[in-house]
């Protein structure tokens, strides 16, 4: 784990560091793509700027609601720079409404922007396990397997590892410009590759020791990765059945 980078008197935030150079390098994978679909990169830019923005504030926003304890002594925190303030799943929330209506006002089109995004997303998720490698989150359950590392002053499955593994397959797989993908209509690109990473987390979410137990056994995790699944599988079918 390498938590934070000392040079000198500047002391850098690994994770942090390595979420934003994945931001950069998804958004100029996403351009060489983006022409193929009909918009404007300028359009992609603004869209994503918005929606991390919107993301970043609700994320502070949802976690200050949650636990106020946190700011109560000092209100200051609230522009930490802490990645550990943030609620993952209202930041998400808020970047996804942000963007909903940035893209309605500027009548951008939903499945061929959401293609164009996908590049993105795939080198974000890459990025993500390399942050979590560097912060030691999503760390895994205690195992005595060969490969197992020490985090958290135990031996555990490398789940970080294993999700880098994957995201290296999943971006490999999903490279953009593959003739095949040519050959698809707007929107299942985006589908496919949800459907996949959903598959991914279903099989990640068995090694993880630090997501929430829910009844026989299932995680949380496991529930959302199922209804990101369904959800993608019913809207490819739905587009393929229009299309027919």
């Amino acid at each position: 784990m390498l938590p934070v980078l000392q040079i000198g008197p500047l002391a850098i935030q690994v994770p942090g560091l390595v979420l934003i150079l994945g931001l950069w390098m998804g958004l100029n994978l996403a351009e060489r793509y983006t022409s193929r679909q009909g918009i404007e990169p300028s359009s992609l830019y603004n869209l994503v700027f918005i929606a991390l923005i919107a993301g970043l504030v609700g994320a502070r926003l949802a976690y200050a609601i949650r636990y106020p304890q946190a700011f109560a002594a000092s209100p200051t925190s609230l522009f930490s720079l802490n990645p550990g303030l943030l609620d993952p799943l209202g930041g998400t929330a808020a970047g996804i409404i942000a963007a909903v209506i940035y893209g309605q006002r500027k009548k951008i089109p939903l499945w061929p922007t959401l293609d164009a995004l996908t590049p993105l997303l795939a080198v974000l998720t890459l990025a993500s396990s390399l942050a979590h490698l560097a912060s030691g989150a999503a760390f895994g359950l205690q195992s005595q397997l060969p490969w197992a590392i020490e985090v958290w002053g135990a031996k555990r499955h490398p789940t970080q590892i294993y999700e880098m593994l994957m995201a290296s397959l999943m971006l490999i797989i999903f490279w953009p410009g593959r003739a095949v993908f040519k050959r698809w209509q707007p929107g299942i690109y985006f589908l496919a590759f949800c459907a996949c990473s959903a598959a991914g987390a279903l099989f990640l979410q068995a090694f993880r020791a630090d997501s929430t137990l829910l009844a026989n056994g299932i995680r949380n995790g496991q529930l959302a990765a199922w209804a990101v699944l369904a959800a993608s599988l019913f809207a490819m079918g739905r587009l393929i059945k229009k299309e027919d």
